[in-house]
């Protein structure tokens, strides 16, 4: 797809020598691409697909979730053995 509108804007720039008309749509068509792809989250990926893209947010999100879960838990973890130790502590 996105080579077919690579050669749809390089067509419409070579037309504007004959008529500046088809560089004003070649221009349309640069922008309405790249108004297109930033709505979707920002562009391509380097790696080409969007899809991917998702992927790789979805998993950085849920790498993230994830450190903040080990990390409070242990903490959590840590915060409860204490208070464990000290109800057995008051209660001897």
């Amino acid at each position: 797809m996105f080579v077919l509108l690579l050669i749809l804007i390089v067509v419409l720039f070579g037309f504007g020598f004959l008529d500046p008309l088809w560089w004003v749509a070649a221009a349309v068509l640069v922008y309405g691409v790249t108004r297109h792809g930033r709505g979707r989250g920002g562009g391509r990926s380097r790696s080409g697909g969007s899809d991917l893209g998702d992927y790789r947010d979805y998993r950085e999100r849920r790498d993230r979730r994830e450190r903040w879960d080990r990390r409070y838990s242990r903490q959590n973890r840590a915060r409860w053995r204490r208070e464990d130790r000290r109800d057995h502590e008051h209660h001897r």
